[in-house]
């Protein structure tokens, strides 16, 4: 069967809810929520901007600033890397990964989409061409160049010297760190529909721990590429097509020997590290990466309410409410803010305690996509016309 990806994640509620629906043929008009009004309590400034060529446009696409050793590594989906200085954001190299294709033709773009990761000497990039690149963060140079499976849509993870790249098709496969070489390919199967976007490992204790596209959370041993567990957070049930998603594509969160997860159209799900057994599970949906930090969750749901919620149970603390189908970004703490960005260009700064705004901050006018990073005390993000700004309080 012919697999397929839905563009949904960050345009669910304008695009395909907006008018006839594809699925019910039922009109389902949503509503982007006004902009609330919030009395800022600081002033929250731009520190530095800086262009990383065209950005991801009105692509669906995961394409994200890394931090490391005070540089920043950003990417547009074109081809264009950039490495620039965290604290005033000039460049320190730059190096374009488009197919070179004549002297008087343009160059076939390298379609960038899988985040950008740096470890150690090397930042990784992925592609919807099915290309992970290793850079040399000195001067950008290719240190290897490898063929996945599919489309790498997730940020690559470096862990126990190896590469782990989730490709769109369903394969976790992990590549040597040092030369890029497939040691092993796991097939987490699919459904025939799905959504467009994949679930980043996370690791620990020698185990790669990620969500998929069939609801499942799997286990698998990084050195040998054997499963060890699955478990279901996600049953495909409801009327419609879209209603029967049960996508993992966020990315579990690992604390203290347990594993949260986060379903599309399914739960909040805390599980057992060791036998993938549930402990407790929420009712609650995403596509956005969350946070687990001081005893709590925090998230962003298919909605766009921002939730706090306690790591014992998932009882909710906190819920806000004013940001509905604003396509928010994945939510990022910093200095005592839980922070997200909006597909307007808004950051909006909230109370971890509460949820109360307590700033809002107009910075682009092509909207946000990809969620925040804090590096050197700064919030890093960047618009969908590649503009990278650095924000600080």
């Amino acid at each position: 069967m012919q697999l397929r990806k839905l563009v949904l994640p960050a345009m669910l509620s304008v695009t395909l809810l907006s008018g006839c629906s594809l699925f019910s043929g039922e009109e389902d008009v949503v509503k982007m929520s006004p902009l609330p009004t919030v009395e800022n309590q600081f002033a929250p400034e731009v520190a530095w901007d800086t262009s990383v060529g065209s950005g991801i446009g009105d692509f669906y696409s995961n394409l994200h600033p890394a931090f490391l050793d005070g540089n920043v590594y950003a990417a547009d989906r074109r081809g264009t890397v950039k490495a620039v200085n965290a604290q005033d954001g000039k460049e320190i190299w730059s190096i374009d990964l488009s197919e070179k294709t004549g002297f008087f033709s343009r160059n076939r773009p390298a379609l960038l989409s899988g985040g950008l990761t740096a470890v150690g000497a090397h930042v990784y990039v992925g592609s919807e061409k099915a290309q992970v690149y290793a850079l040399n963060t000195s001067d950008g140079s290719i240190a290897w160049q490898a063929k996945v499976a599919g489309e790498a849509l997730s940020r690559p993870v470096v862990s126990d010297g190896l590469v782990l790249v989730h490709t769109s098709n369903g394969m976790l496969q992990a590549l040597n760190e040092s030369d890029g070489a497939i040691k092993w390919t796991v097939n987490l199967d699919m459904p025939s529909l799905s959504l467009r976007g994949e679930s980043a490992p996370a690791s620990a204790f020698g185990a790669a721990i990620v969500g998929g596209d069939n609801g499942r959370v799997s286990a698998v041993l990084m050195q040998r590429g054997q499963l060890i567990w699955q478990q279901r957070i996600s049953q495909a049930t409801g009327a419609t097509e879209i209603d029967r998603l049960s996508d993992v594509d966020t990315t579990p969160v690992i604390v203290n020997g347990v594993v949260y997860a986060l379903a599309y159209n399914g739960n909040l799900t805390a599980l057992d590290l060791r036998s993938g057994q549930i402990m407790w599970k929420r009712e609650l949906g995403s596509v956005n990466d969350f946070i687990v930090d001081g005893g709590r969750i925090y998230l962003v749901d298919q909605n766009d309410n921002v939730l706090a919620l306690n790591v014992e149970g998932g009882v909710t603390l906190w819920t806000q409410t004013q940001l509905l189908h604003r396509n928010l970004t994945a939510p990022v703490l910093y200095n005592g803010s839980l922070v997200v960005g909006d597909s307007e260009g808004y950051l909006h700064w909230m109370d971890t305690d509460n949820g109360r705004f307590v700033a809002q901050q107009k910075v682009d006018s092509s909207g946000f996509q990809t969620e925040p990073v804090v590096a050197d005390n700064k919030i890093l993000i960047q618009a969908k016309d590649g503009t990278l700004y650095a924000i600080t309080r």
